[in-house]
């Protein structure tokens, strides 16, 4: 299989490497990715400016622009073929509930997914120092065919790991937890007339919900979670119906 790896954690990232010396062991790999880190970027795209590409290696590539952006410039010509899979990661900490959305290594599944392939992305759920990856790589190489035949043309397939060396072996399909942020924003006057602003906060609240994304991992298991690409009408919503 033919399989392209980026993430949002900028090329030569631990996670990203480890995860693409895994499957090169049995797939043919290619690794496109931001050449800085681009953490919290969600689905951004660049379209005021030209992105810069430039390979550095055998089937290695860099790029200037977004974890989207490495997808769609791959995918449209600049490795000279479509790949069969996306796998984005392995993310420098956890990607559950509402980081989901903001996460650019959700958005690089997401757009490998809009553009009619499947999307894995896979993240160490830690947010401790010295985090491990090997868990994480393995769990994706090992069971890959069927992570792959659970990617759907409407979802891409969301993983968190616990930090670990060695694959925990259990493994649950979950829902995003609902988070509760507890961010504060640091500023100060600076000398030049603008107000420099730090957006900081500590771990967000999860709640009790030992079914979600957070509760999986928290009991040491890997989560697995189907996230929508395409918007799916509510219950009782009726196309065409007058507002009133």
């Amino acid at each position: 299989m033919r399989i392209l790896v980026t993430n949002d954690d900028g090329f030569g990232a631990e996670g990203l490497e480890i995860l693409a010396e895994t499957l090169s062991r049995q797939h043919e790999v290619y690794t496109f990715a931001p050449d800085q880190e681009r953490s919290g970027i969600s689905h951004a795209l660049t379209l005021s400016s030209p992105g810069r590409v430039r390979k550095v290696r055998e089937r290695a590539y860099i790029c200037s622009g977004t974890p989207s952006d490495c997808v769609v410039f791959a995918l449209l010509g600049t490795i000279g073929f479509k790949p069969d899979l996306v796998v984005s990661g392995i993310n420098r900490g956890p990607n559950i509930g509402t980081d989901i959305i903001y996460s650019g290594t959700c958005a690089a599944a997401r757009q490998a997914v809009l553009s009619g392939i499947p999307g894995i992305a896979v993240s160490c759920a830690s947010r401790e120092k010295g985090l491990r990856y090997g868990a994480s790589a393995q769990f994706v190489s090992t069971n890959l065919p069927a992570l792959v035949a659970a990617c759907t043309d409407h979802a891409f397939v969301n993983i968190n790991v616990p930090s670990a060396d060695i694959d925990p072996g259990e493994a649950r399909w979950s829902f995003p937890c609902v988070q509760e942020y507890k961010d504060s924003l640091q500023t100060f006057e600076g000398p030049d007339g603008f107000r420099y602003c730090f957006l900081t906060g500590g771990d967000p609240g999860y709640g009790d919900q030992p079914d979600s994304d957070f509760g999986v991992v928290a009991g040491g298991r890997v989560s697995l979670s189907l996230i929508l690409v395409h918007p799916q009408l509510p219950p009782g919503y009726i196309p065409g119906r007058d507002f009133s």
